[in-house]
C-alpha cells in the first residue's frame, strides 16, 4: 500500500495519527499506558451527555448502512431487558481495510468505545466479533492489558461478505452459522439470547471514544471517514482519513488516481459512477442523492484502461459466488445478473441482455435477508445508467480488457492491509 495517511486539517484528532489519543499508532499496536496517560478508559458520569453529543453532531455508523449512531443507541437502551453491546470488526468488502486495521493498532481505542457504548445501554456485557488473526490476537492482549468494566468476549468467524450483516453476527455468537436472519425482529429488539442488542461498527465506537476524550473536536470527529482507496491503474492502495465534504477528485489526486474516469463507490455495495464523478462529496446524503452510497467507505477507481463493463461482470460474480445461498430469489438473481454481466462483457448478449439488466435491477432490491441481492442490482443499475455506450460497443467489438473470464474470488478489488 502507499500508506497510511490523515488528510484532515490542523492538528483534529482522528484514528489514523491522533495527538491527543497516542501517536503514530500505525507503527505498532497501541499499548496501554500511553492510552491511560491521554485520558482513555475515563470513567463516563453522565451517559446522557455523551449520547446528546452524538446526536447533536449527527454522528452516523460506518458498517455501511449510515444509520444515525445515537438513533441506534437510544433503541437499545429503551427496549426491554438487559443489553448486550458488540463491536463489529468482520469486514466483508473485500476493498475495505479499515475495520482490521483499527483492531491491530488501535485495539484499546475499540475496547473503550464498547465500554462508553455499555455504560450508556446499560449493557451487562460484550463482544469483539471478527474473522481476522492478527486483529483478534491484538484485541485479546489489549483485553489482558486492562479488562473492560463489563465482561467481554472475542468471537471467531470465517471470512465472508455477509457474516458481518448485524443478524449473521447474532447467529454466529449464539453458535450457528454467520448467515442473516429474516427481519423483523431486529437485533436492537431480541438479539443475543433474546436481549435487546447494539451490534455497532468498530470505527463507529472508536469516534466515540474520541469524542469523548475531545468534545470540542466532536464536530470534526463526527464528520471525518476513514477510506480505503484503491484502484488498478498502477497506484498502490491507501488507508485514508479525510473530513466529510471532501470531493472525490481531490482524494483521487492526492492518493495518485487522478487520471481515473469512473469510481465504484461504497466497496461492492454504491455502484459504478462515470461522467460527473469528480463532483462527488465524500457525504452520505449527497452521495444518496447521486444515486450512490459511500457504505464501509470503500473507493476502487477506474483507470483509462479499465473497461466498465468487466468491473461490473466480476463484482457480480464475486457476490453471486458469496450468496449465503439461503434466499432463493438471491441465488437465482445474483447469479442471472452475473451470468448475463459476463455475456455481455465477453460480447455473447444479445439485444434483450440490457433490457433484462434494467428489469432485474428495478425488481430485485429489496427482496433477500441482506443487501447482497441491492448490491448486485445496483451495480447492473449503475452500469447501464453510467456507460449505456461502453454496454453496447461490446456487441459489435472484441474488448482487451474483458478477454479473461471474471473472476469470482475478489482479487480485483482486494486490498492488503497496511
Amino acid at each position: 500500500m502507499t500508506g497510511v495517511r490523515s488528510f484532515l486539517p490542523g492538528e483534529q484528532p482522528g484514528l489514523l495519527v491522533s495527538p491527543v489519543l497516542g501517536a503514530e499508532p500505525h507503527h505498532g499496536a497501541e499499548d496501554l499506558a500511553g492510552y491511560l496517560a491521554v485520558g482513555g478508559y475515563a470513567p463516563l458520569t453522565e451517559r446522557d451527555r455523551l449520547l446528546e453529543r452524538i446526536a447533536a453532531v449527527g454522528l452516523r455508523g460506518r458498517g455501511g448502512a449510515g444509520f444515525p449512531a445515537a438513533v441506534k443507541l437510544r433503541a437499545v437502551l429503551d427496549a426491554p431487558g438487559r443489553p448486550v453491546v458488540v463491536a463489529n470488526g468482520e469486514e466483508g468488502e473485500p476493498g475495505s481495510v479499515k475495520d482490521r486495521w483499527l483492531l491491530r493498532h488501535r485495539p484499546h481505542l475499540i475496547l473503550d468505545g464498547l465500554r462508553l457504548a455499555a455504560t450508556m445501554t446499560g449493557a451487562e456485557r460484550g463482544f469483539v466479533y471478527l474473522s481476522d488473526t492478527c486483529a483478534e490476537q491484538a484485541v485479546r492482549h489489549a483485553l489482558a492489558e486492562r479488562p473492560t468494566d463489563v465482561p467481554v468476549g472475542v468471537v471467531r468467524t470465517d471470512h465472508a461478505y455477509v457474516a458481518g450483516e448485524e443478524t449473521a453476527v447474532v447467529r454466529r455468537i449464539e453458535g450457528g452459522p454467520a448467515l442473516p436472519t429474516a427481519k423483523p425482529p431486529r437485533p436492537f429488539e431480541t438479539g443475543i439470547g433474546g436481549a435487546p442488542t447494539l451490534v455497532a461498527n468498530v470505527e463507529t465506537l472508536a469516534r466515540i471514544a474520541v469524542m469523548r476524550a475531545c468534545p470540542d473536536a466532536a464536530v470534526a470527529v463526527a464528520g471525518a471517514h476513514l477510506v480505503t482507496v484503491s484502484g488498478t491503474g498502477g497506484s498502490a492502495a491507501a488507508l485514508a482519513e479525510v473530513p466529510a465534504g471532501t470531493h472525490l477528485k481531490v482524494l483521487a489526486d492526492l492518493c495518485g488516481h487522478g487520471r481515473a474516469e469512473a469510481v465504484l463507490l461504497g466497496g461492492l455495495f454504491g455502484g459504478l459512477h462515470g461522467a460527473g464523478w469528480t463532483d462527488l462529496l465524500l457525504d452520505h446524503d449527497h452521495l444518496r442523492a447521486a444515486g450512490g452510497t459511500l457504505g464501509c467507505g470503500a473507493l476502487h477507481f477506474l483507470h483509462p484502461e479499465d473497461c466498465p463493463v468487466a468491473v461490473a461482470a466480476e463484482a457480480a460474480a464475486y457476490l453471486a459466488a458469496q450468496s449465503a445461498r439461503q434466499c432463493g430469489v438471491c441465488v437465482s438473481g445474483t447469479g442471472a445478473l452475473a451470468e448475463t454481466l459476463t455475456a455481455v462483457a465477453r460480447g455473447e448478449a444479445d439485444e434483450a441482455a440490457a433490457e433484462q439488466l434494467h428489469r432485474w435491477s428495478r425488481r430485485l432490491p429489496g427482496r433477500g435477508a441482506c443487501g447482497m441481492l441491492d448490491a448486485a442490482a445496483r451495480i447492473a443499475a449503475t452500469l447501464l445508467a453510467h456507460f449505456p455506450g461502453r454496454v453496447d460497443a461490446h456487441r459489435d467489438a472484441t474488448c482487451a480488457a474483458c478477454a479473461d473470464p471474471a473472476r469470482h474470488d475478489g482479487r480485483r478489488f482486494t486490498v492488503p492491509v497496511p
